[in-house]
């Protein structure tokens, strides 16, 4: 199972009032381990980085200012988050809203709400109550966040896909007990299933006891269901 970590920095909270994408950072989970692969991309919002979002982001006008644009870098992001791949985002329908309205204007195909799993929803359903934030979370998983200074795209991906991996039970959420989905015939069954000891382990019964329940069987009479399914 493939999925993708993602996260944006925009230039504010609305597409529908000129804000715009300016990073765009991915990680790649193959059966939810990191594969290594990842994604990242400053893009230029074609407008001027408001005063707040500077201090946010730390991205200004001058480091944007030769960036490419949404629609030159659209080909390569929708390449490698890919057709089908589940995308696990904090507070997915901030994100979802602003990548679908940039792929729109890029003359792109927008994606399904559905497609985003929402680790802020994840979170809350597990801690009710508590603090949902990145950094709450980290916190709370004691994933070291110390070069958060600033949100960046790429960074908060990275944190992410460790929070998500605790939200889910760990890097093995299985236990390791799933077969891989590449692996084929006999043998990848056969190495999963139990096998018996070829030695069995010694009886923990002492005599005292075994006697002990001998004569609580021979108590309950001949018609006891004991003896006549005991063999």
């Amino acid at each position: 199972m493939r999925e993708i970590v993602l996260d944006t920095e925009t230039t504010g909270f609305e597409p529908g009032e000129g804000d715009r994408i300016v990073e765009i950072g991915a990680i790649e989970l193959l059966n939810h381990v990191p594969t290594g692969r990842s994604y990242h991309q400053y893009i230029n919002p074609e407008r001027s980085m408001p005063a707040a979002a500077f201090q946010v982001h730390g991205l200004g006008d001058d480091f944007l200012r030769d960036k490419p644009k949404f629609a030159q870098i659209a080909a390569a992001f929708i390449e490698f988050i890919g057709a089908d791949s589940r995308l696990v985002i904090h507070n997915a329908a901030f994100d979802m809203k602003f990548l679908n309205a940039e792929l729109g204007w890029a003359g792109h195909p927008v994606m399904p709400m559905d497609r985003a799993i929402d680790t802020v929803a994840m979170a809350r359903r597990k801690f009710p109550g508590s603090p949902a934030s990145l950094d709450a979370l980290c916190r709370r998983f004691g994933i070291d966040n110390s070069a958060r200074e600033k949100h960046g795209a790429l960074l908060d991906s990275e944190l992410l896909a460790e929070v998500y991996l605790e939200l889910i039970g760990g890097r093995q959420p299985d236990f390791g007990l799933s077969v891989s989905a590449s692996t084929e015939g006999p043998a990848a069954t056969d190495a999963w299933r139990p096998r018996p000891r070829s030695t069995p382990l010694p009886p923990r019964l002492s005599p005292t006891e075994a006697e002990a329940h001998a004569a609580f069987v021979a108590s309950l009479g001949e018609a006891a269901l004991w003896k006549r399914f005991s063999g």
